[in-house]
């Protein structure tokens, strides 16, 4: 074997390493998308609800979850050998915001995941990215007993742009989650190419 090549004569890949932001509101399921996903066991911030904290966290139509992130959710995943994501999850609740500048920085896209029941708390996420013009997919997690709406309706409740892609999924499922994955990244590499495109006149 030749130092620095495989056994088969090739060069090793050096993998693109790319950076995607999982958001939405509290509760909506970013930490199970990036755990249904990641190839390493993926890094949680999690902590269990408390009765201090009942005042501000708002677990109407999620009154089942006990635990909420506090910093982020980091997972990992290969598309292809040539291209592998860095996912990190962003705590949903309105005291943990400032974070999501830090998590912003080198990111190439975002998720935004939305709950139809609660289809407001991911206004938040949208307006954020919109802003800071972060290229974002939103992605619909379907949830067992929510009414399903077809994603163009989804698309004039929370008023998006045409251009932004609105998916639907079910965040436990490692094929949907991936699909919605690969759909941020096509928008995003999409987006990037028209802004270097030359404005003609």
């Amino acid at each position: 074997m030749i130092l620095g090549r495989t056994e088969r004569g090739k060069a090793p890949i050096e993998p693109v390493t790319l950076k995607i932001l999982v958001a939405g509101g509290f509760g909506v399921g970013k930490t199970t998308l990036v755990g249904a996903v990641s190839e390493i066991k993926p890094l949680r911030t999690e902590e269990t609800l408390s009765e201090a904290g009942r005042p501000v966290d708002d677990t109407q139509g999620v009154e089942g979850k006990n635990t909420t992130t506090v910093a982020m959710d980091f997972g990992r995943i290969t598309l292809r050998e040539d291209l592998v994501l860095y996912l990190f999850g962003t705590p949903g609740q309105d005291r943990f915001w400032f974070l999501w500048d830090e998590l912003a920085t080198g990111s190439l896209g975002a998720v935004v995941l939305a709950d139809t029941r609660r289809l407001e708390d991911c206004f938040a996420a949208v307006d954020y990215f919109e802003r800071r013009n972060i290229p974002f997919v939103v992605g619909v997690n379907c949830f067992d007993g929510a009414d399903r709406y077809p994603a163009e309706t989804v698309r004039q409740a929370l008023d998006l742009d045409s251009g932004v892609p609105v998916v639907l999924c079910d965040a436990r499922e490692r094929g949907s989650a991936k699909e919605v994955l690969i759909e941020v990244v096509e928008h995003a590499l999409a987006v990037g190419e028209m802004a270097r495109q030359p404005v003609t006149t």
